[in-house]
């Protein structure tokens, strides 16, 4: 079997030579970044979705998540990290532009929710009155019956992936490793060690109290990603193997087309007829699946992710795990981007062996174990049935990152990939340069250790800072624009719906949609 920790060896540095130029600049990447519309207070914003951002359905590049409090924001695919920071930050500037007409309100800053109001006050994201649109709204129906809605209000930053000439086989070998090296992500960039105690009221949790309304981890990165973020009892019983699409298909068609009897329980509709979920199946649909990172394809009208996976295969990834960083205006930089590049190319071209049962056991405990205490020193990590420490593991992997980051710096010229690995060892080196103990460290100085407190000064800075930054009367027509043909949009698929929503919904769930899975490669 392939040691993990072996040092990077040969075969990377031949991969990594076959990579011509063309190649290496064809890379792209892309933004989704969620943040809850928060009151002046720090309190949830209980208003309706802006009108003046347009249709949720509909927009290419605002709509909302699980919410209608909570705005997500969507790039285009750009060539650098800095044209998708400048298209994050322009729809920053619009959204505060159409966020005018609401008050004060503003964009949280931090991963963990804002000042919560009682569970069933938070409200679900509304996407019209069309079969597609009221879909989507009983999807997230499902998720508060299934798991709460303060777990929902969670917000983090998506980071879309692709290489040219990268076949599904090795995305899948890229996913492998990514997983199996995430928890340096969660280290170098996790950003929410604390919370607003509304976000545990009533639920059990390992947290410890720091100040009124604010508990914490001392040494957590990012407890999004720890127990108390995106977990739950029945997807625990999912163990998703990534060595091929054909098994990553199955694993999830299986979880799509399993009764639950919990959900059973809960059924379709409520006795007043309302719907409380898509399906009683322990996934209603694939988006439900909490992944650090997913394979994706781009969907064609109505069809199902899982179909367009089979049928045309992985096409980017989706890295999941990313907090925003409340320190960024919007939420990420460069460097922080330019080192998940070059993350990423080293997970593409190392060996990737198969994962085992064993190993996703030892995947999970680490990323709890970093996301809840990754800066407690000497912390060691399950490795291929041993320990070691997080940063001893860490130094090793940035140290092979060195000569991904050298290739990127000589095909785009300058030195900042290089630069971004030299941040990383500095955080390595000292836990409290990292963005989580800067966090708890500017709540002591300046807050009374109120998460709360931090995270609203924060919020108004940023907000501060982007209405402050020029935005052209040519950009703001662009995006006026796009609102207005989003709304035309929605009223047209609103109007040409004939189909009962009962049978639009069946039809939806149903095993066929799925597509077929792949046949077996036979290897001569």
């Amino acid at each position: 079997m392939t040691k993990l920790h072996a040092p990077a060896g040969a075969l990377l540095q031949d991969r990594l030579k076959a990579l011509t130029p063309d190649r290496l600049k064809g890379m792209r990447r892309g933004i989704e970044k969620e943040s809850l519309r928060a009151q002046p207070s720090g309190a949830l914003a209980l208003t309706p979705h802006p009108a003046a951002l347009g249709s949720a359905l509909t927009h290419p590049h605002i709509t909302t998540d699980f919410s209608e409090s909570q705005v997500e924001l969507v790039t285009d695919v750009h060539a650098s990290p800095e044209a998708a920071l400048e298209e994050l930050t322009q729809l920053h500037q619009f959204t505060y532009r159409a966020m005018k007409d609401m008050g004060d309100e503003m964009l949280w800053v931090s991963s963990m929710p804002c000042d919560l109001p009682t569970d069933e006050t938070i409200p679900i994201a509304r996407f019209g009155a069309s079969n597609v649109g009221r879909a989507k709204s009983v999807y997230r129906m499902g998720l508060s019956h299934r798991y709460g809605r303060r777990m929902q209000t969670i917000s983090g930053i998506h980071y879309n992936w692709s290489l040219p000439g990268v076949t599904s086989e090795q995305y899948f070998a890229l996913i492998r490793n990514f997983r199996r090296h995430a928890f340096l992500l969660l280290y170098l960039f996790g950003a929410s060690p604390s919370v607003c105690s509304t976000f545990v009221a009533g639920r059990q949790h390992a947290l410890q109290p720091l100040a009124e309304s604010t508990m914490y981890m001392p040494h957590g990165t990012s407890l999004r990603m720890g127990r108390l973020g995106y977990q739950s009892d029945a997807q625990a019983s999912l163990a998703v193997s990534y060595n091929s699409l054909e098994g990553y298909g199955a694993s999830l068609q299986d979880a799509l087309t399993r009764p639950y009897p919990p959900y059973e329980k809960v059924g379709i509709r409520n006795p007043g007829g309302d719907y409380n979920q898509l399906a009683t199946t322990l996934l209603q649909i694939e988006n439900e699946f909490y992944g650090t990172i997913r394979p994706k394809r781009v969907i064609r009208q109505g069809e199902r992710p899982l179909h367009a996976l089979r049928e045309r295969g992985v096409e980017y990834v989706e890295v999941r795990l990313m907090d925003l960083d409340p320190f960024e205006t919007v939420g990420i930089n460069a460097q922080t981007m330019r080192f998940i590049d070059v993350f990423l190319l080293h997970c593409l071209l190392s060996e990737s062996p198969d994962d085992t049962p064993q190993e996703i056991t030892e995947l999970k405990h680490n990323q709890h174990q970093t996301a809840e205490c990754g800066r407690q020193p000497g912390l060691r990590l399950q490795r291929g049935g041993s320990e070691v420490p997080l940063t001893v593991w860490g130094t090793e992997l940035v140290a092979e990152f060195a000569p991904i980051a050298a290739a990127l710096d000589a095909v785009h010229g300058g030195t900042q990939y290089s630069e971004t690995l030299a941040a990383a060892q500095a955080g390595l080196r000292d836990a409290s340069t990292l963005p989580s103990a800067r966090v708890l460290a500017a709540m002591a100085q300046d807050f009374d250790n109120s998460f709360v407190q931090f995270a609203r000064a924060q919020s108004e800075k940023t907000h501060l800072e982007l209405e402050k930054l020029p935005l052209s009367d040519q950009q703001l027509a662009r995006f006026t624009a796009m609102t207005e043909a989003s709304i035309q949009a929605q009223k047209q698929i609103e109007a040409s719906d004939t189909m009962p929503f009962e049978v639009y919904r069946q039809q939806y769930v149903s095993a066929e949609r799925l597509g077929v899975p792949a046949p077996k490669a036979i290897h001569a």
